[in-house]
């Protein structure tokens, strides 16, 4: 069994990237951000992260185009490097 190495609580803002990008691209990149933004502030490689399905539900409940402004995920870091990431709410 793997053991716990780390445990945080994001905010992540997903308004002011989503702009850049075209409308019917914007949960699609939301989902990419989360990824790399957990890499980074965890320290880990992106396939290494384990998304909860609530997450993607969160992001696509109201369509391509119109995703959340934040969400807050907990996160979880093992000792193998695996990261399993939650939705808070």
């Amino acid at each position: 069994m793997a053991e716990i190495v780390l445990e945080r609580v994001y905010s992540i803002r997903l308004k002011h990237k989503m702009k850049r990008y075209p409308r019917w691209l914007r949960a699609k990149k939301a989902i990419r951000y989360v990824r790399r933004f957990l890499s980074k502030h965890m320290k880990t490689d992106e396939d290494k992260i384990r998304l909860d399905t609530k997450i993607n539900e969160k992001i696509w409940e109201r369509g391509a185009q119109k995703p959340p402004t934040k969400i807050r995920i907990r996160a979880v870091k093992f000792d193998d490097g695996v990261v399993e990431a939650e939705l808070l709410e």
